[in-house]
């Protein structure tokens, strides 16, 4: 794909700030450019991270949308603002207390993989949803899902003391 389109601000914000052009894996890039915003999201606070995820979420419905019209395309590889929202979301049991140390770091990375994997593999509902659903809607739902599945795996292993 050439770089032009990334000019255009809903190109430039779908692409997750330039992450998804990379040329290889752009989603994985994205979900690593998504955790830079941790500390935000610890700044936030868990309700105010929520807030934020949900805005990010919708908007993220007619952002996606707009740029697979702009682009022409259902669901481009480059479009990786569903990446954010998803590895946000599936950061929100480390919010409870986070403190910064190496436990944190290596649990958010934790987060990272989880994600990565119920992105990648996509079990059911997460396939259906994917091949199903059109649109904005169709390019989020399936990330939020992981998220939501990662998070609940990373809660799971945070609440039982199972990580670091």
């Amino acid at each position: 794909m050439s770089p032009y389109p990334i000019r255009h601000p809903v190109i430039f914000l779908a692409f997750g700030l330039g992450s998804g052009l990379s040329p290889k894996a752009p989603g994985t890039a994205g979900s690593a450019l998504a955790l830079l915003f941790f500390p935000v999201l610890v700044a936030l606070g868990l309700w105010g991270s929520v807030a934020l995820i949900a805005v990010a979420g919708v908007f993220g419905i007619w952002l996606c949308g707009r740029a697979a019209e702009i682009l022409k395309v259902h669901d481009h590889s480059g479009i990786v603002w569903d990446e954010f929202v998803g590895q946000w979301l599936t950061l929100l049991p480390l919010l409870g207390g986070a403190v910064w140390d190496l436990a944190t770091v290596l649990n958010v990375l934790v987060g990272f993989v989880l994600f990565r994997i119920f992105d990648i593999a996509k079990p059911w509902p997460i396939s259906w949803c994917d091949k199903h659903l059109e649109g904005g809607l169709g390019i989020m739902i399936d990330d939020v899902l992981a998220g939501a599945a990662a998070g609940g795996v990373l809660w799971l292993l945070v609440a039982n003391h199972w990580l670091f």
